[in-house]
């Protein structure tokens, strides 16, 4: 079986994988990173030293907020869960990125 390549993701669009995936409900950051991986079919794999960054940064702009918990497998957790600031940013962040895609989509068919 072949190895599918990674990709590297463009600036800004963790966060908006971040925030998409934590719509669903609070999650530890393990299970953010592996839920995106799942989605994505083993393309996007997101490691801890992006994975916990992006959600300090989200933190810190108040998209998303934390509080400690226990996992599934017994261990103590940070749960992060989206703001109501958090809603609306994913939700301007993904009209940015339908426009993104629809203009490299454009470049990508010319002639």
């Amino acid at each position: 079986m072949s190895q599918r390549p990674h990709l590297d993701l463009l600036q800004g669009t963790l966060d908006l994988l971040i925030l998409r995936t934590l719509q669903g409900g609070p999650m530890h950051g393990w299970a953010v990173s592996e839920r995106i991986q799942q989605i994505s079919r083993d393309v996007l794999q997101v490691n801890q030293g992006s994975l916990y960054p992006a959600l300090h940064r989200l933190e810190h702009n108040g998209w998303v907020k934390a509080q400690w918990g226990v996992s599934e497998l017994g261990r103590r957790a940070r749960f992060y869960h989206l703001t109501g600031t958090g809603r609306k940013q994913l939700e301007l962040e993904s009209e940015n990125w339908d426009r993104l895609i629809a203009a490299i989509g454009r470049v990508m068919r010319m002639a």
